[in-house]
């Protein structure tokens, strides 16, 4: 089996390794080490929670030699903030024992603190590409001296709508540097980026994309409605020993916050929430709450929890089925990190089961269904999304005999009525007002004054 000492790292690097207690590379980390450090185009695909992050920088770290320089040789880019704040802190533990300058760049904070600390120098930039883009325009930042770009978790950043800041991005760097993609899922727009910008690249890949890890046990229910899922979520939750460190995903803000609010009068300070409407401070507060066990509960959104690695977490509860299977791959790959075991329970609607399907056609595997507890109370309550339509479109303040729709226009009152007069109309103004006919024209008003 082999072992980091047969990777050929440097001394630093391997002092490193061993205060972190790793014996053996995951594979990725195992085949993409002599890749990397070859210096071509490299396309990796793994599952999430096998160790990317340390796959793409052991090997950039190995070959990076001290520098004075201020401008980075190196950038690394992201989707989220918090991915950024990880990965700063993953390069920092590889280069515990080198002389090495790492600097995290992300929006929600101030800029001008950004641009002191771009220009006292760094040699590897870690990003997302908004913020890189600002700092970049105000030539603070120069990223012609870059001679590696690692683009992490690309399919979030096209998701997220930063393909033109891409594009805008790689048009600032130099057209002689090596690109490094990790990701655990492909799509056809990944597909594209990289035939219209790397250069032949080796792909890596060490499971199919979208094959989940062997120590994930997933299960699935069926449910009516929001708030059956809720009740389910409540029965789940109060077996404190299983149910030991839950991250719980939701759809979007608004529902996250809503499963929040239900879990906080049982749960009170067990339970936490993140989501891009959050402060940066508070998300990094509830992220490290959850990671040190303070919170037992993580109630988040797709993006916030993409790339995060969290440990020993016990149970990933999709209280939603996502509409994009990858998105399903992301999600459940938060637990069984480290070759640990994991668990997985989906939640769907009657609605939902469409997107269950293609998630089960994607793993090509099917997911065991459960039946629900006797103890849960199916729920008669609905949200406003999911009553009928034509109950959505009577205000809450009105009977149904009060509301009755009116018409879309009304008859104007008399007096805002206009009329086009034509010529006669501009006559009549001009009588009633007794306005010379040429106001420019001086004897004229000098003759009607005489008058």
């Amino acid at each position: 089996m082999t072992t980091f000492l047969d990777l050929d790292l440097s001394k630093q690097l391997q002092y490193a390794v061993d205060d972190l207690g790793f014996t053996n590379p995951t594979p990725i980390q195992e085949q993409a080490f002599s890749v990397v450090r070859s210096g071509k185009d490299v396309v990796g695909i793994a599952q999430t929670g096998t160790g990317k992050t340390f796959a793409y920088m052991m090997p950039i770290i190995r070959d990076l030699a001290f520098s004075k320089q201020v401008s980075p040789r190196v950038l690394v880019l992201v989707p989220t903030r918090e991915l950024v704040i990880q990965v700063v802190d993953e390069i920092e533990k590889l280069s515990k024992y080198i002389n090495l300058r790492v600097l995290g760049v992300y929006g929600g904070t101030n800029i001008n603190t950004q641009k002191q600390a771009v220009a006292q120098g760094t040699d590897i930039i870690v990003a997302t590409p908004g913020r890189l883009y600002d700092l970049a325009l105000s030539n603070v930042l120069k990223l012609k001296t870059i001679q590696k770009l690692v683009i992490d978790e690309v399919d979030v950043m096209l998701d997220l709508g930063f393909r033109f800041q891409l594009l805008n991005i790689f048009d600032l760097l130099p057209q002689r540097r090596q690109n490094v993609m990790f990701s655990a899922t492909m799509t056809q727009d990944v597909d594209e980026l990289i035939v219209d910008f790397f250069k032949n690249p080796t792909k890596i890949s060490i499971a199919i994309s979208g094959t989940p890890l062997d120590n994930i046990k997933q299960e699935s229910y069926n449910i009516v409605n929001f708030y059956t899922k809720v009740n389910l979520l409540n029965y789940l939750l109060h077996d404190k020993e299983e149910f030991n460190k839950v991250l719980v995903f939701a759809p979007n803000k608004r529902t996250a916050d809503r499963i929040f609010n239900c879990l906080e009068e049982s749960y009170n300070s067990e339970a936490c929430v993140i989501h891009s409407n959050k402060t940066q401070n508070y998300r990094i507060r509830s992220i490290n709450q959850f990671n040190e066990g303070k919170n037992r509960i993580l109630v988040a959104t797709d993006v916030m929890a993409r790339g995060l690695d969290i440990d020993e977490i016990s149970h990933v509860i999709n209280f939603d089925t996502p509409h994009f299977p990858e998105n399903y791959m992301h999600r459940i790959g938060r637990t069984g990190r480290a070759e640990k075991e994991g668990k997985t329970i989906l939640f769907s609607t009657e609605k939902e089961q469409e997107a269950k399907a293609r998630i089960e056609e994607l793993m090509d595997y099917k997911l065991p269904l459960l039946e629900l507890p006797e103890a849960v109370e199916i729920s008669k309550e609905l949200t406003e999304e999911e009553r009928p339509k034509e109950e959505r479109e009577v205000s809450k303040n009105r009977t149904s005999l009060e509301y009755v729709p009116g018409p879309a226009f009304h008859e104007k009152s008399e007096k805002n009525s206009k009329v086009n007069l034509g010529g006669s109309y501009r006559r009549e103004i001009a009588k009633k007002y007794k306005k010379p006919k040429t106001r420019g024209d001086k004897n004229y008003n000098k003759r009607n004054k005489k008058k």
